[in-house]
């Protein structure tokens, strides 16, 4: 098994529940798992063999701002769900953060996405 591991990756989205939280953007945080089709040792160290980690956060920060969202859980899932639409993954776990709470560092939720 081989998988892409992304850490960190920050975006920003309007999300939360109440009006006033959705009014502007806030910074998210994603850590992303993602099994490749093909074991490393396949890809002849070829881009197009694997997964493209930059063009997987490019559209991770477009998913993101696209729309305004109650809550993060809506957000990971469709996160999810499109990493394995687009990419050649054959699973995916999505983990997201949110900094709103004061007194955590912290929020998150985490799902994960297996094809077929």
């Amino acid at each position: 098994m081989s998988e892409i591991l992304i850490s960190g990756l920050r975006v920003r989205a309007n999300i939360g529940v109440p009006d006033e939280e959705r009014a502007e953007m806030q910074e998210l945080e994603f850590d992303l798992r993602i099994r490749t089709a093909m074991s490393f040792d396949q890809m002849k160290d070829t881009l197009s063999n694997t997964i493209d980690y930059a063009r997987v956060c490019h559209r991770v920060s477009e998913i993101a701002a696209e729309k305004s969202r109650n809550l993060i859980e809506t957000l990971a899932d469709e996160v999810a769900g499109k990493i394995l639409a687009e990419f050649d993954a054959v699973s995916v776990e999505v983990e997201l953060r949110k900094f709103i709470l004061p007194e955590t560092r912290n929020v998150a939720v985490r799902c994960t996405r297996v094809r077929g």
